[in-house]
Order: structure tokens, then sequence, then C-alpha cells
């Protein structure tokens, strides 16, 4: 952005990736208020920010992320809370150490450029035009470690954590575009939509992409409902089904569920 008062570009930094944004000012400002506060509800009040939105932004970070940043903590006198991991909290110190180198290579190319306008503009607008995002709530950070050829398709096994291995379905064509081999990191993305919530007496079987876990919110609409889903390792499962069906199946937090999604319902995206 421009300070219009002084004709300075300001920089505003957003850490992102194929599937969409992962870190930026608001996230570190919540993350910043749950070390504080201890509390969800508490550190969303203060961004400010919904209380779901809060819960959605921690679960995007901890999925995209090598380590989970937030932890759930349960029990004790305080009946427990929300609170930052050691690794969340080097993210937040090594975002405020590139914002800071940031700003001062933007205050360089501007004296550069004599601090024109219309070039900042341009250059903006450049940015946004190379940004890619996505509506998928699902983005989990996987390793290549199968492929399957088939005539047309390959199967690709992805690891997502030491128990759980996904498969998604994709062209020969995806496959050598995206350079997909054993051990390359992807970006696996599956709309909330797409994920099935099964029976918890349905004894679990061979059915390709079915996690298991224990529900943490259910927020329910008029029609439909979210149900979130703690996959441990600070990975979550987001479906979004039909209210009756949630009430029928008796889906409720702090129990354990099981949900799954076909393998061509997954989209693969890589970097670069």
């Amino acid at each position: 952005m421009v300070d219009k008062s002084t004709g300075r570009l300001i920089g505003k930094l957003e850490v992102t990736t194929e599937s969409g944004s992962f870190l930026g000012g608001t996230r570190i400002r919540l993350l910043e208020a749950i070390a504080e506060h201890g509390s969800i509800s508490q550190a969303a009040r203060h961004v400010p920010m919904s209380y779901k939105a809060a819960w959605d932004a921690v679960d995007a970070m901890n999925n995209m992320a090598q380590q989970a940043l937030v932890a759930r903590t349960t029990g004790g006198r305080q009946g427990g809370g929300t609170q930052l991991t050691e690794y969340g909290k080097s993210v937040i110190a090594m975002y405020h150490a590139v914002e800071r180198e940031y700003q001062q290579a933007l205050d360089r190319l501007s004296q550069q450029a004599g601090g024109e306008a219309g070039s900042v503009a341009g250059f903006q607008q450049l940015l946004r035009r190379m940004s890619l995002r996505t509506s998928a709530r699902n983005q989990f950070v996987c390793t290549v470690c199968g492929l399957r050829e088939g005539d047309v398709e390959y199967e690709v096994l992805l690891r997502l954590n030491a128990e759980s291995t996904l498969v998604a379905v994709v062209t020969r064509e995806s496959v050598e575009t995206l350079g997909l081999a054993i051990g390359t990191e992807v970006f696996a993305l599956t709309k909330a939509s797409a994920v099935a919530l099964v029976p918890r007496e349905t004894p679990p079987s061979e059915q390709t992409n079915l996690l298991s876990g224990v529900v943490t919110r259910v927020h329910e609409g008029e029609v439909n409902s979210e149900v979130v889903i703690d996959l441990g390792d600070g990975k979550s499962l987001v479906a979004v089904t039909t209210r009756a069906l949630v009430s029928a199946l008796d889906v409720r937090v702090g129990e354990p569920a099981w949900a799954t999604f076909k393998a061509s319902n997954i989209i693969l995206s890589v970097i670069g």
C-alpha cells in the first residue's frame, strides 16, 4: 500500500502458498493474541475477528505448517485452552524479522524508482494477478510416496502423516506437468462439501481416503452443518453435510468420527 500523506510504499507482508494465504498480519496478530490470552475466544476479540474465523485460521495454519503452531490443552484448573507451540513462537519471530527486511527492501526500491506512484501501482497490480487462491477448505501438505500408472490416469499415493496415506487420481498429463515423483512435496486440496461422514459403528474398511479423528467443532446452519475433525499432529479435516445427517449420525464434539472422500475429489498443486 501507499501512504497517501508521504507517498511512501508501505510493506504488507503475506506468506502465501499455491493453495492460498498462509501467514499475514491478521493471522500473526491472532497467534500473538493466543500467546497472550491462552484462549481462542479472547484472541478473536482482540484481533478482532469472529470465533469461527479464528478457529478456521488456526486449522489452516496447522494443516499447512510442518509442525503445529497452536496446540489445544485440556483439563487442569483452568479447564483447558489453547497455546502457541515453540514452533509457533519461532514462526512469529521469523515473520517479524522478514517483515523488517521486506520494508527496508521496499524503501530502497522506492528510492531507486523515484517514488513514482504509477510504478508502484503497476507493481501492486502485477502481484495481485500472480497470486493464486482457492476455495478448498481442506489443504494438506503431503509427500508423494507412490505412483500407480494406468492407461489414462495415475493413482498418486500421498503421505499425510505417519498413520495416513491419501490417494488421488490425476491424468498422465497432470503427473508430467506437475513433475510428480516419489518424494515430491505437494498440496492436496479437497472441498469440504466433498467430504462424507461415516457412521461410527461402521468398522474401518479398505475404503480410499478414510480418515479418523475426534470432532472438535460443529457449526450448525439452517440446512447444512460444518463439522471439524481433529486428525492428530495438528491436522484437521472439514466436512460440510446436511444438518439432518449430522443429527442422524449423532455427531458430537469430543466424540470419535470417520470421514472419507473420493480420490477424484483431490486436486494436487506444487510450488514452482
